[in-house]
């Protein structure tokens, strides 16, 4: 089993106890969703460390889904439009307020929408098929048209964009400046904002999987979460392999994609996309974002996208839905050949790319609503009381990450959303939560959290323990 924690980060497999008597808030899921609504919680007006502790739970690893291997693009033109304008300037504040430019690798872009044609080079793998029509000014951000209002220029590329070899390049245009996109490292933040939530003291990281929501027996409200230990302390402190009730006043869900295995009334699948990271030839990368579109031969297209970070280059391709979604982030299954042929189409158009390093191949899941009136996210609290969800960004997870925290702890501790008009993306308009995953016998018991913090004299774990055998994949719906 391999360590789930960032350098410098506690953790650790059951509560500390530090939650007892006071309003005990839980997040589900330490990507970059689940951790921005802790920091913004603890920079709540209304949050007293003596009154409020937070518990964010984790399965295997910190920003181990797409928050630690998305392309890291901000931009004004993103959606949804309720949200877009304040995360992107809450992300240039936090990177004032912190030094973003050095420890998460903030920094202003130009983004480009670029067409042209390698079908000449010998290359290999699968295209995508099209019509011969001329193609409008348009790219595909992960299955998300984006257009643009500039028109397509003629001309060379911009003279500072000095990694990308301009005589494969047919036509181009603009899709944003400096003032409208930026980039962030999305682990690099991820990892950083939740080291500023531990040092508040009253924010605990957990490494243990969720596999089930408590619900108050008279009243129906959500009051806890059952979770199984899963780090590599699990095995050294005995816990590995039970099942702990941990009880909490409210539960937040941003497990992005995997929120059906939870929830499965939710209206939220995953979408896989495989992307590279490359080390360039020559150091010296010009800050641009470039949307492709290469023909590769008669009638066929490739779309990688690439974003030039300060020291690597990422790129990446569509996403598919051909493979479910696995049990966790760990079990993603990269296909090699994917991973490859976005070398080679990126090869052909950027000899600094061609003869660079490949530093490292991975695929994610983005979570996409499937609401045909919406395009997501999902922010707000369920019809289930005290249960709340932060899902769905799609591609714009990193981009929307800070607004939806500041939203999320808006929620939570004033009770409504004031900053943003976010009603058309309340969850309980698009599903039903109470309708979950359950155990096949409601007697069974999994053990309480008083006996995992120490405070009881009866501690036989043997007698509470929660078999996974007894747990079914029936449907459930709580009254």
């Amino acid at each position: 089993m391999v360590d789930s924690r960032p350098e410098n980060v506690s953790y650790s497999s059951v509560p500390s106890g530090r939650h007892k008597g006071k309003t005990h808030i839980t997040i589900v899921g330490a990507g970059i969703i689940g951790v921005c609504t802790a920091f913004y919680l603890t920079r709540h007006a209304k949050f007293d460390p003596e009154k409020y502790h937070i518990t964010i739970l984790e399965s295997k690893r910190v920003a181990g889904g797409a928050s630690g291997k998305a392309g890291g693009l901000l931009a004004l033109w993103a959606f949804p439009q309720q949200i877009v304008p304040l995360s992107f300037q809450l992300h240039s504040d936090l990177s004032q307020e912190f030094d973003g430019e050095d420890e998460w690798g903030y920094r202003r872009l130009t983004t480009l929408s670029v067409q042209g044609d390698i079908s000449g080079q010998g290359i290999k793998g699968k295209e995508k098929s099209a019509n011969t029509q001329q193609r409008k000014s348009a790219v595909t951000k992960n299955s998300i048209q984006v257009k643009s209002d500039l028109e397509t220029e003629p001309s060379t590329l911009p003279e500072s964009l000095n990694w990308i070899d301009k005589e494969f390049i047919k036509e181009w245009n603009q899709l944003g400046n400096e003032q409208t996109t930026a980039q962030v490292h999305p682990y690099k933040f991820t990892t950083f904002i939740l080291k500023e939530c531990l040092k508040s003291e009253a924010v605990e990281l957990l490494i243990g999987k969720v596999d089930d929501i408590l619900f108050d027996d008279e009243t129906g409200h959500c009051n806890g979460v059952v979770y199984s230990p899963s780090s590599t302390k699990a095995v050294y402190d005995q816990s590995i392999g039970k099942k702990y009730e941990l009880e909490s006043d409210k539960v937040i869900m941003s497990i992005g994609p995997w929120t059906t295995k939870i929830l499965p009334d939710c209206p939220i699948s995953g979408l896989r996309a495989h992307s590279i990271t490359i080390k360039p030839k020559e150091p010296e990368i010009a800050p641009f974002a470039i949307f492709s579109e290469l023909k590769t031969g008669p009638r066929k297209f490739a779309s990688p996208e690439m974003y030039a970070r300060k020291d690597e280059i990422y790129v990446c391709g569509e996403g598919d839905t051909t493979v479910p979604i696995p049990e966790t982030t760990d079990d993603v299954e990269i296909v090699s050949e994917k991973c490859d042929e976005l070398l080679n189409y990126v090869s052909c158009i950027s000899s600094n790319i061609r003869n660079g390093k490949i530093l490292k191949t991975q695929a994610c899941y983005l979570p996409v609503v499937d609401i045909p009136s919406s395009s997501g996210p999902l922010i707000g609290e369920t019809n289930v009381p005290n249960l709340y969800l932060a899902s769905g960004h799609s591609c714009w997870g990193i981009n929307n990450a800070p607004a939806t925290g500041l939203l999320m702890s808006e929620l939570i501790l004033d009770g409504e959303a004031h900053t943003c008009d976010i009603s058309a993306l309340d969850p309980s308009l698009y599903f039903d939560a109470s309708l979950i995953y359950d155990s096949e016998n409601d007697s069974e018991e999994v053990e309480e959290e008083e006996d995992i913090s120490g405070d009881t004299e009866d501690e036989d774990d043997d007698e509470n323990e929660v078999d996974d055998n007894d747990i079914t994949a029936a449907f459930r719906v709580r009254q």
